[in-house]
């Protein structure tokens, strides 16, 4: 757990840059009106300071902190039960994944892979652990929280900021448009953060498949006997 927290606190910076952008936008939105009167500068200048610095770590704590850990898994990846990629790692993501020495990775495991999604998970998480300060294994699992985080984010802002501009704006055309473009959004990063979570899954597997000997070839019983040949 220490250890995603230490990402999740790398990745806090772009997240309320995500967050800002995010707020500056509704921000416009709430003041469509007043763009032909006031000109779009002024406004701009004016929702550059709508959350500061101080306000936007707090907003983003508290935002990640409404969702638990399986209910993020659960918007990402779009499943209720076995959400996590972990739960599919030998069963359907190490086989597709060219990197991944399959007859290797079968001796790492006992010469059996699990099938069952929950000794799925347990195995593989196993095999995570000792590799988790690898750098190519620290990335790819930053990315990912970082994407699991904002679509999180992105999808309770839908939610939220959809229906105060319905209520707020007289044009419901704008506020239409508002929710299209929130939704596009959310679509684009949950798909980020699911590809790099299976990435991050499959890599792992990769990692350990690559430091582990290759099984020997088994030999062939020799056809026929010395009698025979009499």
């Amino acid at each position: 757990m220490q250890k995603a927290k230490s990402l999740k606190d790398q990745n806090r910076w772009q997240l309320w840059l995500a967050i800002v952008a995010n707020a500056v936008a509704f921000y416009l939105l709430m003041q469509w009106d007043a763009i032909t009167i006031d000109g779009v500068k002024t406004l701009i200048t004016k929702a550059a300071n709508i959350l500061p610095l101080g306000l936007a770590i707090v907003v983003v704590t508290v935002i990640n902190g409404q969702l638990s850990a399986d209910m993020k898994a659960r918007i990402v990846f779009l499943r209720w039960r076995h959400a996590l990629p972990g739960h599919r790692a030998f069963s359907d993501l190490a086989p597709r994944d060219p990197r991944i020495d399959m007859d290797r990775l079968k001796k790492v495991c006992g010469n059996k892979l699990p099938d069952d999604p929950d000794q799925q998970n347990k195995v593989w998480y196993g095999l995570y652990k000792p590799l988790q300060n690898q750098p190519s294994i620290e990335h790819v699992q930053r990315d990912f929280l970082l994407m699991r985080d904002y679509a999180c984010f992105v999808a309770l802002a839908t939610i939220g900021f959809g229906l105060a501009a319905f209520v707020e704006l007289t044009s419901v055309q704008v506020a239409s448009w508002y929710v299209g473009a929130m939704i596009g959004q959310f679509l684009v990063v949950r798909q980020a953060a699911a590809n790099y979570g299976s990435r991050f899954v499959t890599t792992v597997m990769a990692e350990k498949a690559a430091s582990t000997p290759a099984p020997r070839p088994r030999v062939k019983a020799a056809t026929g006997s010395r009698s025979a040949e009499r």
